[in-house]
């Protein structure tokens, strides 16, 4: 048994449209904007939160807890592009715009979208852009705050 490793193995795409983000199709998919090659290495942050659920009584001499309300606050830093075709997410994600942030990993980058690869798809709205400051030796960067709209499908499977 070995690790995987992450690296170029993560595709992330911007699609306007999901009939069932349960089951996005192949043309869905394809129809959307990748920008897995606009955000940092270690761009892509999409934690997942549980809230604690008290169910202990009056009785109780210690604390116990089960699961809650779950949510997830993606939030992607993206490079600049010093032309239109490479400043795309800049163009796209600005306040209150409503998509899809589709995630596939584990497969090459490389490999196209095909049925039964095992995806998670974000409902989200934008928030608004952060400009993160400059800084030597670096590229430019901003951040996307982006809000569930519903919920999301953390193990969706494309369909044909």
């Amino acid at each position: 048994m070995s690790d995987v490793i992450n690296d170029g193995k993560t595709r992330v795409y911007w699609v306007e449209t999901i009939a069932n983000i349960s089951a996005p199709t192949v043309a869905e998919l394809n129809a959307g904007d990748d920008f897995t090659e606009r955000i940092t290495p270690d761009g892509l942050n999409i934690p997942a939160e549980t809230a604690d659920v008290d169910n202990s009584s009056l009785a109780s001499t210690f604390t116990t807890n089960r699961a809650g309300r779950r949510s997830f606050s993606p939030e992607v830093t993206f490079k600049r592009g010093d032309e239109p075709a490479s400043d795309l997410p800049w163009a796209t994600l600005t306040y209150q715009t409503q998509g899809y942030l589709v995630v596939r990993r584990i497969l090459p980058y490389t490999t196209a979208w095909a049925a039964s690869q095992e995806c998670e798809v974000y409902p989200v709205e934008c928030g608004e852009r952060n400009t993160i400051p400059p800084a030597p030796n670096e590229v430019a960067k901003f951040t996307s705050q982006m809000k569930l709209r519903d919920e999301p499908d953390t193990s969706a499977v494309v369909a044909a």
